[in-house]
């Protein structure tokens, strides 16, 4: 069996070469933690929802089946037309297919981190057709060439400067601007072209519901609705799991999803398609992607009821410190690094083991998620069928032997104790990798145990 090349550390190094940014990234995402968190407590009602959201997925989960043709019955008879794909080669081929039988060489995009999955940009650029992200975060990525940090926030990662070096040659902005007005209203005049002359856009999926064949799309800057509103032909693509099965579900998840990604008390826009308007053609490409594999998986299978809020990301000490580029997929965090392994585990292997198992992830999701102790069970899976380096395996028996052993841990924490104390350049080295990134502990003279034993009498 092939071993994966463990690389979120070496990538998450790169990133903690710049402290000033690591420490800008930490503390700017954990202030939308804390929105999040002031945002919720506003709500009496808060659990509630989270149980309602909870168990309203549990249901979608076990009745996909009845979920999905009801849907597609009621979408076509609004007039959609609905699509099917297998894997990501599947999708992009139908999305060209769309655009190729209206003759389209141009396209407007929303966010979509589906699409992101599916690496259809690349896809399409290959073949001829130029795609434009739309939304501020993704545009600014897409201009520098590279994918989203963050599902919500696509340029979490970068400064204010950073902005306006990029615009200053890409758009033209005086060099040195970086007035967050300036440069978004830049922004506004350099898509608003590509709005109106695009004769196609795409969309993501918030959420699809059975009962009536509708969607929603959930934004703050209304480009998914100039787009769609503007374009001959509207492509919407979406993951299975989002659908729900009525339309008075909605209002559960549209008052966790904004408090949870941004603390607000709902996205800016919630815009509701159930039918082309005349004289224009919509599209829904419905796709698998190892989900069906994902929701065979008794273990697992919760991971499909996220609703993309990263709010496991805004919280992870991990992610906020290593940087979402750091976990080489679509959808970084917590929630990706149980997505992830699904899809490739000899690609993913490390992801699950980037993590504290801290257990934050699984308190802020809105949907009730068991993210860490999936993230523990990914662990025993991968290292189960030999999805981790030999390094890791070995240390794994050697931690066991020791952990088997009272007598044996015991002597080995007062020797490595003795080592810290009195040699400690054995540990304060760059050959330890806790030393590149952190001050090592001050050694205690004795063990809690030793402590304990000594102090029971008292």
């Amino acid at each position: 069996m092939t071993k994966v090349t463990m690389d979120h550390a070496a990538a998450s190094e790169v990133f903690n070469r710049d402290e000033s940014y690591v420490d800008w990234h930490d503390e700017t995402l954990w202030f939308v933690r804390q929105k999040r968190d002031r945002s919720s407590k506003q709500l009496p009602e808060w659990e509630a929802l989270r149980e309602s959201a909870s168990q309203i997925k549990n249901y979608v989960l076990s009745h996909l089946d009845e979920l999905l043709v009801a849907f597609e019955e009621k979408a076509k008879a609004n007039g959609i037309h609905v699509h099917w794909a297998t894997d990501a080669a599947e999708h992009n081929e139908i999305v060209l297919g769309i655009l190729k039988k209206h003759n389209v060489k141009q396209m407007v995009k929303s966010k979509s981190m589906l699409t992101e999955e599916c690496h259809m940009n690349d896809f399409l650029s290959r073949n001829g057709v130029e795609v434009i992200d739309t939304d501020l975060g993704e545009r600014i990525v897409q201009l520098r060439e590279e994918p989203p940090s963050h599902i919500v926030l696509p340029a979490i990662h970068l400064k204010k400067k950073d902005i306006g070096d990029l615009f200053h040659e890409h758009l033209g902005t005086d060099e040195g601007a970086t007035d967050p007005q300036y440069l978004t209203e830049a922004a506004r005049q350099h898509l608003r072209d590509k709005f109106l002359t695009r004769k196609a856009a795409l969309t993501g999926v918030n959420f699809a519901i059975a009962e009536t064949g509708g969607f929603v799309v959930s934004t703050n800057e209304g480009n998914a609705d100039m787009g769609a509103h503007l374009a001959d032909v509207h492509i919407a693509c979406m993951g299975f799991e989002k659908i729900i099965p009525r339309q008075e579900h909605l209002g559960v998840f549209l008052r966790l999803l904004a408090r949870s990604a941004t603390g607000q008390p709902i996205t800016t826009y919630s815009s509701h398609f159930k039918k082309p308007r005349a004289g224009q053609e919509m599209h829904i490409v419905i796709l698998d992607n190892g989900r069906s594999t994902q929701l065979g998986r008794a273990d697992f299978r919760n991971s499909l009821k996220c609703i993309r809020c990263g709010a496991c990301m805004n919280t992870c000490p991990v992610y906020r410190r290593s940087g979402g580029h750091s976990y080489h997929n679509a959808v970084a965090g917590p929630i990706g690094s149980i997505l992830a392994p699904n899809l490739d585990m000899t690609k993913n292997a490390d992801l699950p083991f980037a993590s504290t198992l801290c257990g934050s992830c699984s308190n802020v999701c809105p949907v009730k998620i068991d993210i860490h102790d999936q993230l523990y069970k990914w662990r025993q899976v991968l290292a189960s069928q030999g999805y981790i380096p030999k390094s890791k395996e070995v240390g794994i028996k050697a931690m066991s032997v020791v952990l088997s052993q009272p007598r044996f841990y015991q002597w080995s924490g007062r020797l490595g104790r003795a080592v810290m104390r009195t040699v400690p350049f054995v540990v304060n080295n760059s050959l330890n990798p806790w030393f590149k990134q952190r001050e090592m502990p001050e050694p205690p003279r004795e063990s809690f145990r030793d402590w304990y034993v000594r102090n029971r009498k008292n």
